[in-house]
């Protein structure tokens, strides 16, 4: 459908559309800030199953976060995107680098996210993983899927950033089930 839209408009026949002003980039003020309990936010939004992906960038040592935040973005040009909390140890490391890899999860990989979960180990110590072919970002072994990228911008959203990334080179893996995460715990 969006392939689709994407000719429409690109045939002349639909009305141009013209973009959006861009938002004034700023944090939250504290006046200005929903009347939600974070824990009932947690609970509710926990109810929402999300794949689970591992990102890592080239570096010494190699950085890396477990993350369920990611998305597909757009086809054209493509690109994807995934969030990050502003308090991240490992995302200054990734901007640095400017590129990243998104290591999709299969559904024996539990192990493997907790490890990426863990701030300040060695999260690489015994994880086969080999150059990803556009950046040279770490591509891990037994993953469902990888997508190789560059940064392409960086949005802020609360407590959060929003990183768009360009896809330079993805491929699948081993194929099988994918790790899930909902209500605090994998399926």
């Amino acid at each position: 459908m969006a392939e689709a839209a994407v000719r429409y408009l690109r045939s002349g026949k639909g009305r141009p559309v013209e973009a959006l002003p861009r938002p004034e980039l700023r944090c939250v003020r504290e006046d200005e800030r929903a009347p939600v309990d974070p824990a009932g936010f947690r609970r509710v939004l926990g109810e929402f199953a999300t794949g689970v992906t591992v990102i890592t960038a080239p570096g010494t040592p190699p950085a890396g976060f477990a993350c369920q935040s990611f998305s597909s973005l757009s086809l054209d040009p493509p690109l994807v995107a995934f969030m990050v909390g502003r308090t991240s140890t490992t995302w200054p490391r990734i901007a640095r680098a400017g590129v990243f890899c998104v290591n999709v999860l299969s559904a024996d990989q539990g192990g493997l996210c907790r490890a990426f979960a863990v701030s300040g180990a060695d999260k690489f110590a015994g994880v086969a993983h080999d150059p990803a072919p556009a950046t040279g970002a770490p591509r891990l072994a037994g993953t469902l899927a990888w997508i190789d990228c560059t940064i392409h911008a960086v949005h802020t959203g609360g407590d959060h950033l929003v990183v768009v990334g360009r896809v330079a080179a993805l491929g699948t893996g081993e194929g099988g089930a994918p790790l899930l995460f909902h209500r605090g715990r994998f399926l």
